[in-house]
C-alpha cells in the first residue's frame, strides 16, 4: 500500500505537503534545492521532534498526549517527505550514490521510538496509533533506502508507471469523447461540410438524386 500513498502525496499541492513543518523550516528548504542537503535538513527536523518526544515522555504532564500524538504524526510525514525527495532525485536523474548516512540516522530515530513504545504510560491509548504509524513508516523507509540504487530506480519507475495508468484510467472516457469529436470534424472537412450542417445540393425540394439525364418524377403537391 506504500505505492498508493506515494501516488496520493504526489498529487497534493506543495504547501499542503508542508503543513507539518514550521514556516522557518519551509523557508530553509526553499533555499536548498540539491537532494543531499535537503535530506539532511529533513533529518534535522526529525531529530528535533524526537528530542521533543523524549522530553515529553520524561515528565507525566496533563494534556501532553495530544502534543505527543501530533509530534509523532510530524515524524511520520517527515519520513515520507524524505522518501519522496529521494524518488524525485532519481526521476530527475540526480540520484544519490549512497544513502548510508540517511539509513544510519533513521535507525537511530527508530531505536528511540521503539524505546518509547516499550514504556507503560497511562495516556498511551491516545497516541498509540500515531506511534505505531511512525515506527512502521521508519521501518519501511529504511528498507527502501537500504536497496541498491539500481533497484530503487526500478521501484521508482514502477511507481511512475502505476501513476500514468491511474491517470489514463481517470481520463479515458473524456479522452474517447474528444477523439470521437475530432474524428467527426476531420470527416466533415473531407466532405467540405461544416460539422452539424447538411451537405449542399443542387436538387430542388422534393427531388431525389438519380442518373444524369434521367427524368425526375413530378414533385408532390
Amino acid at each position: 500500500m506504500r505505492w498508493l500513498l506515494w501516488l496520493i502525496l504526489a498529487c497534493l499541492p506543495a504547501m499542503a505537503q508542508r503543513d507539518f513543518l514550521t514556516p522557518d523550516e519551509v523557508e530553509q528548504l526553499r533555499l536548498v534545492q540539491e537532494p543531499e542537503p535537503r535530506l539532511q535538513l529533513y533529518l534535522k527536523f526529525a531529530r528535533q521532534r524526537v528530542d521533543m518526544l523524549e522530553q515529553l515522555f520524561a515528565k507525566r504532564q496533563t494534556g501532553r498526549s495530544g502534543l505527543i500524538h501530533d509530534t509523532l504524526e510530524q515524524v511520520t510525514q517527515i519520513m515520507e517527505a524524505i522518501d519522496m525527495n529521494i524518488d524525485d532525485a532519481i526521476r530527475r536523474q540526480k540520484p544519490l550514490e549512497k544513502l548510508d548516512g540517511v539509513v544510519s540516522a533513521q535507525k537511530e530515530l527508530l531505536a528511540k521510538l521503539e524505546s518509547m513504545a516499550e514504556r507503560d504510560e497511562p495516556d498511551r491509548a491516545r497516541y498509540q496509533f500515531a506511534l505505531e504509524q511512525a515506527i512502521e513508516t521508519l521501518r519501511d523507509s529504511i528498507e527502501m533506502n537500504e536497496q541498491d540504487i539500481k533497484e530503487r530506480t526500478l521501484s521508482v519507475q514502477d511507481k511512475e508507471k502505476a501513476l500514468r495508468q491511474e491517470r489514463e484510467e481517470l481520463l479515458a472516457p473524456e479522452r474517447k469523447a474528444e477523439l470521437e469529436k475530432e474524428r467527426k470534424r476531420i470527416e466533415s472537412e473531407k466532405e467540405g461540410v461544416a460539422p452539424g450542417k447538411k451537405k449542399p445540393t443542387l436538387l430542388k425540394p422534393g427531388e431525389k438524386p438519380g442518373r444524369v439525364g434521367e427524368p425526375q418524377p413530378p414533385p408532390k403537391k
